[in-house]
């Protein structure tokens, strides 16, 4: 195998995807100008922020970078370092150790929450699984999860295809087969479809390994509510979501636990009470019975980019979402890094909408401590534990 962070793999696509292609290929993203923001009520030092944001974009297009490339670098991880708590808000009621195999990622979201668009080419840590066996071994009597990735796509063209995400599973099932009162568990959340979960590393499948580790992990599916037509932008090295939800059945049907939806990000400028029927209809066809609802948030910057993916589908988005997430009085609600949520009212009407729509589905929902501080959402509206055992992120506290 290839090593050093000097070398480079070229990676085959996983999903043959030609609208997200087409797509990659016209889009350009414009310089804004003050005259963009024309009857927008928001300050000048924020239209100064999303006019450099513009401009950063789009050197980036220019010069080939804003799309990831299907490549990835190596490098060793340091095995004297340890694995990052997963609990930036400090009240997750389940130690989280984060499993991130990968630096950076090919999926190459718009709005990823880790590098806000600004996509490099993933370096693959050849010998990461030798962190996670430690913090197995070392943790195995107390009560724990380990999030499978809160920082890149678990199962996409870099892990797969350099086997790293083998050997992560295979780390997991050596260490339940030793111990098997081991009180790990294993969450995974991925926008993999089926490609994914079939491929073939060394003669066995991702799905073959997920169904070794049966009533020790979840698979949750992470799913977005965009515009359809925009996610070849927003999500460019993607499944589509149809396909997303072709994998929880493939889980299903192989017993593994695939109940929950990780639904992030929301466009809360879309959202209408039709299409979240439409959506948890969907969802409850493909027998999931949670979701953890995440809204989109952004720097300002980031949100040029993505209001200009989204103009294809409303001439007027760029104006609705800065009005909506950049106008003074919200300027204070950041989760993290500067990421600005939308106003707390307006989330909070969505919370208690979707709440309503998708119980009539018989769908829970589950929400962070952070989204249930900020919105002063009671136990008595979402429990912290709900009917179907779901909390927060959406652990399932049945495994233990």
């Amino acid at each position: 195998m290839l090593t050093g962070s000097d070398a480079n793999m070229v990676l085959e696509p996983l999903y043959s995807n030609k609208h997200n292609s087409d797509n990659m290929n016209t889009f350009a993203p414009r310089v804004l100008t003050p005259g963009d923001f024309s009857g927008v009520c928001v300050s000048a030092p924020v239209i100064e922020k999303a006019i450099l944001g513009s401009q950063i974009y789009r050197k980036r297009h220019d010069d080939g970078t804003l799309f990831p490339s299907l490549t990835c670098g190596f490098d060793e991880a340091k095995l004297d370092e340890d694995l990052l708590v997963h609990n930036y808000t400090g009240q997750c009621p389940v130690q989280t150790f984060e499993i991130n195999p990968v630096k950076g990622c090919n999926v190459g979201c718009a709005y990823c929450l880790v590098n806000d668009g600004m996509h490099e080419s993933p370096v693959v840590y050849n010998n990461y699984h030798k962190l996670v066996e430690k913090r197995l071994e070392d943790n195995r009597h107390e009560k724990h999860y380990f999030y499978y990735s809160p920082k890149t796509e678990a199962f996409c063209e870099a892990t797969l295809q350099t086997g790293i995400a083998f050997k992560v599973l295979r780390a997991f099932i050596e260490h339940f087969e030793k111990y098997p009162d081991s009180n790990a568990r294993l969450f995974i959340a991925s926008k993999s479809g089926v490609e994914a979960l079939r491929y073939v590393y060394n003669g066995v499948s991702i799905l073959d390994l997920l169904k070794k580790l049966k009533g020790k992990l979840q698979f949750n599916t992470s799913l977005s509510i965009f515009p359809s037509g925009a996610i070849g932008l927003i999500e460019p090295y993607s499944a589509d979501i149809q396909n997303r939800l072709e994998a929880v059945k493939l889980c299903q049907e192989n017993g593994i636990m695939a109940e929950s939806a990780l639904v992030q990000p929301i466009l809360i400028s879309i959202l209408t009470e039709e299409l979240l029927e439409e959506f948890f209809e969907l969802l409850s066809r493909y027998n999931i019975v949670n979701f953890k609802p995440e809204f989109l948030t952004s720097c300002i910057e980031n949100m040029t980019l993505m209001s200009q993916m989204l103009e294809m589908h409303d001439r007027d988005i760029l104006k609705k979402i800065f009005e909506a997430y950049f106008r003074g009085e919200n300027l204070n609600h950041i989760k993290q890094r500067e990421r600005t949520a939308p106003p707390r009212e307006l989330s909070a009407y969505w919370i208690n909408k979707m709440t309503e729509i998708a119980k009539r589905y018989g769908i829970s929902i589950s929400i962070c401590h952070w989204v249930r501080e900020q919105l002063e959402i009671s136990e008595d509206d979402i429990p912290r534990i709900n009917a179907n055992g779901y909390q927060c992120l959406g652990y399932q506290t049945k495994l233990f």
